[in-house]
């Protein structure tokens, strides 16, 4: 499979390099959230790279061209993280000289990415809420109302859902972070990423050096608790040491002992270098990456029973025995959904009041209405419109009212529906929920008490 380096700019640090399905499935997310006005949250152990996909939403967003500005909550003393966050006037504690802004009106127009956000006192918290809801600030010790345009961007790699149960993270601030929520895969979920990570530190230090195939074997048997990060500073440290151009599976298993700390790590991999040279094994390993580690549909790929898979996992050593279900690839907020775009093509027909028929095609789709190309007719601003079509997997005709948001070049147009019929209404919701999760997204059920479907202050945009 192709090697994809994305973002190889040295002030952001190192290249994210991508050669798993999982990975591109996920960078393809998050260039769908970068292209949206909401919050980001960013979840995943250390060394995943979180602060790469920070610098990734911004990079792909409307704000690329202003400031980008990021702070560490954990690594600031907890009396200084206010007065950075929000600034301070002249003489609002010993030694305010001067007055100071905030990263908030640094950031204005741009990103912000408050990363290990869960760090944050209570008291902070309150203020960023505040924040959030675009409602004026002080600087510390000030008197003057500030206003901050502002896209927040944060990281943690604690479970804040725990956090919010503890009482150590407020719960409306939490809903605030996760209008979308990216979970970055750890290593062990993207095997194939190893080798091709490999690779790109050796082309950085190597100095003609590569890895024996039975030393990429002990790589991806290994799980990596420091993901990414470790992997890089195991194979620098294996680089440094080697004997020879080409550097063997003892060589890494030695090291990855040493990382371990015990003679058991070393066995447990000498086993499982041993175990995955069989066919059997590989065509295993690939079937887990075909299908994100979901072992109910890799044992239905490999032709058996899942608990015969399972223990052939245990058998193997591999990994994935850990996990029962597909790693949560991100997570949208119910408002989000409703904002949530598929691309389609299907036909469409158009009927006007005075009962002209129009044929077009759905470029996409969401709850709210649709964009629409090969519209050959010119149609008035804000007509009013019969629309049917049919997804391909139901025989439900969907008929709705719509009204012409917009009209561009090239037949291109846009649509808000106007009235649905409940039935029809929860079949366009099931058929967006089903592309939602094959992007890899966790949908949040409908709440109990939602509105009717109605125009929102929003129109469909065709891309």
């Amino acid at each position: 499979m192709t090697t994809v380096a994305i973002s190889n700019n040295p002030v952001h640090g190192p290249a994210f390099i991508v050669a798993s399905e999982v990975m591109r499935k996920f960078m393809a997310m998050t260039e769908r959230v970068a292209r949206h006005v909401g919050t980001v949250l960013i979840v995943g152990e250390t060394g995943t790279g979180k602060e790469t996909i920070a610098h990734l939403v911004h990079e792909h967003s409307m704000r690329c061209g202003k400031p980008f500005v990021e702070i560490n909550c954990a690594a600031l003393p907890e009396p200084l993280v206010e007065s950075e966050l929000f600034g301070y006037e002249k003489g609002a504690f010993s030694g305010a000289d001067t007055a100071k802004p905030g990263l908030f009106e640094l950031a204005d127009k741009g990103t912000i990415f408050l990363d290990e956000i869960g760090e944050l006192d209570l008291k902070v918290q309150v203020k960023l809420l505040r924040v959030l809801d675009r409602a004026p600030y002080y600087r510390l010790g000030g008197h003057r109302k500030i206003t901050s345009d502002v896209r927040v961007v944060a990281a943690t790699n604690r479970n804040l859902k725990e956090e919010v149960s503890a009482g150590r993270f407020r719960k409306d601030l939490y809903h605030r972070l996760t209008q979308f929520e990216l979970c970055v895969p750890p290593l062990r979920e993207r095997l194939e990423d190893i080798a091709a990570l490999t690779a790109h530190f050796v082309a950085l230090h190597g100095q003609g050096l590569k890895f024996s195939p039975g030393a990429l074997r002990i790589l991806e048997a290994y799980s990596w608790p420091g993901n990414v990060r470790e992997l890089q500073n195991v194979a620098n440290k294996i680089m440094v040491v080697a004997s020879g151009p080409e550097i063997g599976a003892s060589e890494v298993q030695l090291e990855l002992a040493n990382a371990a700390g015990d003679d058991e790590g070393q066995a447990e991999s000498g086993e499982a270098s041993i175990q995955l040279d069989s066919p059997e094994a590989q065509a295993i390993r690939k079937a887990l990456e075909h299908t994100g580690g979901h072992r109910g549909q890799a044992a239905e790929r490999l032709g058996i029973s899942r608990r015969t898979l399972s223990r052939k996992l245990r058998e193997y050593g591999f990994s994935s025995a850990r996990r029962a279900a597909p790693f949560a690839l991100g997570t949208l907020s119910y408002e989000q959904q409703q904002y949530f775009r598929s691309e389609t093509k299907v036909p469409v027909s158009l009927v006007t009041t005075d009962g002209q028929e129009l044929s077009c095609t759905a470029a996409n789709l969401s709850a709210h209405g649709m964009g629409l190309e090969g519209l050959r007719t010119d149609l008035g601003y804000q007509c009013e419109l019969r629309v049917r079509f049919r997804f391909p997997d139901s025989d439900l005709t969907i008929e709705v009212l719509a009204r012409l948001a917009w009209v561009g070049t090239r037949g291109r147009a846009g649509i808000t529906f106007t009235d649905v019929r409940p039935a029809v209404r929860q079949e366009i919701r099931r058929w967006l929920c089903q592309k939602m999760v094959e992007e890899g997204w966790t949908v949040q059920p409908e709440p109990r008490s939602s509105a009717p479907l109605s125009s929102p202050s929003r129109p469909v945009v065709v891309k």
